[in-house]
């Protein structure tokens, strides 16, 4: 009996995927992730580490040249060769904490996925619904690669940098129309290059920016690199010394072809609405549900519990003192008192008050505590519980099963759009009439026969 070869099946699908083997709701699913991702680019304006690896892209090629390239790098308005275009706008649209997040894979697609994708789109030619389909394979590839290596990894290993450089190949050989056999070749030099620790936390390091720069550039670079017929391990995912054996201690090869073709897991990714890590949410919901329901204010609060699974412990136990915005998002402590102050984590409350003195005194009052049932159900279900002590004594619980943004508490086109809005207005990287044209183009995305420059 032979072993089935799960890293040829998935990159066959990824290679031979057409728009009309893909149902309707999904292609919907992927114009609304392709709109919320487009906002997230956009607030990466102004980050220092954004504007850091955007300058290097610009110095690094393509510019006062009589070709500078057709790919867009959206927050210079600036045009670019498709590896620098994908380099710029992956560090840009994973700054905000706002872009998407698929649950049982704990990767963010979208962040890796469209930059990587937009940016061939852009400068072959391709059509939108091309985009859209090569989008689809993108998520579907990365999420089981993500699936596939498991909760050992994610505890040390950034999943987004990692199954992240499998994402963009997949998406962008995709358009390039590369043969099954090139494909797969796509997967190996992405693999063998995959990259992204965890470490930076401690430190509030720029890295995550990195980790998503790096693996939609890889990515791109691996599926031109397979079309030139260059090659690349064939077994990379599940072999002796492929990624798995280098990176995982639970890694479950079922999850490369799950379903592959009938389960869509695009359509399981949610959105996020509050600005900060996807590990934050549960337990800030919960926290709000029970604020609402009796009229709490945040001085009625001696100190909050919140019943976590172990990923939250492990990405958010470091931070326990953030010295920066972008470390703060990951604090659950300061998560919970911008949500108690002002009923929503969004990139004005953090911006503005994350180091206030009682922004940082709620903050010490909240801990986090390992939950059997709460950790069984991870990934798969991100359940939030809170136990809300009182400062006369009593002790009062919450319980949110399906955070605000996941599939079965999703967010309304109305809504992706004016968060979108919101995210252009805090960063100042586009004007409000320059949203709503981009927005509307992107809505109406399947009409366009060659995907031209989203901010002209």
């Amino acid at each position: 009996m032979t072993t089935p070869h799960l890293s040829k099946a998935l990159a066959t699908f990824a290679a031979e995927l057409k728009m009309s083997d893909i149902p309707e709701e999904v292609i919907a699913r992927t114009e609304d992730l392709f709109v919320d991702w487009f906002g997230s680019a956009i607030a990466g304006k102004g980050s220092r580490p954004v504007e850091t690896i955007t300058q290097f892209a610009q110095n690094m090629g393509g510019f006062n040249t009589a070709n500078p390239g057709s790919a867009e790098i959206l927050i210079s308005r600036q045009s670019s060769s498709p590896f620098l275009a994908a380099l710029a706008n992956a560090a840009a649209s994973h700054v905000a904490e706002q872009d998407d997040v698929h649950n049982g894979s704990v990767f963010h697609p979208a962040t890796v996925v469209f930059p990587a994708a937009l940016a061939t789109a852009q400068t072959i030619g391709a059509s939108g619904e091309d985009l859209l389909v090569a989008a689809v394979v993108g998520y579907e590839v990365g999420i089981r690669v993500g699936e596939f290596l498991g909760r050992s990894h994610y505890k040390t290993f950034h999943t987004t940098g990692t199954a992240g450089t499998l994402a963009a190949a997949a998406a962008v050989g995709h358009l390039l129309k590369l043969t099954p056999s090139q494909m797969l070749h796509a997967f190996g030099s992405a693999g063998t290059q995959s990259a992204g620790l965890w470490e930076f936390l401690r430190d509030a390091a720029d890295s995550k920016q990195l980790h998503t720069a790096h693996a939609a550039a890889t990515g791109l670079m691996s599926a031109y690199l397979a079309q030139s017929g260059f090659t690349g391990a064939e077994h990379i995912l599940e072999g002796k010394q492929g990624l798995a054996a280098g990176m995982s201690s639970d890694a479950d090869p079922s999850k490369l072809t799950d379903r592959l073709g009938s389960r869509w897991t695009i359509a399981e990714t949610s959105f996020k609405y509050h600005a900060s890590c996807r590990h934050t949410h549960p337990a800030a919901d919960a926290l709000l549900q029970v604020m609402l329901k009796h009229h709490l204010k945040p001085s009625n609060i001696a100190k909050v519990e919140t019943l976590v699974h172990q990923g939250a412990i492990d990405v958010l136990g470091p931070v326990t003192d953030p010295a920066t915005v972008h470390q703060s998002k990951f604090s659950m402590g300061t998560v919970l008192a911008l949500v108690a102050h002002y009923q929503f984590a969004g990139l004005q409350e953090f911006d503005q008050h994350f180091h206030d003195e009682e922004i940082c005194a709620f903050r010490d009052r909240v801990t986090m505590i390992l939950d059997p049932e709460v950790d069984s159900a991870y990934p798969q279900r991100w359940i939030g519980k809170v136990k809300v002590h009182l400062q006369n004594g009593e002790v009062l619980e919450g319980r949110v099963d399906e955070p605000k943004g996941d599939p079965g508490n999703t967010l309304s086109r109305e809504e992706i759009t004016d968060k979108a809005m919101r995210l252009a207005v805090f960063s100042g990287g586009a004007t409000p009439s320059e949203m709503s044209s981009a927005i509307e183009r992107l809505w109406n995305i399947r009409k366009q026969s060659k995907i031209s420059l989203l901010i002209s």
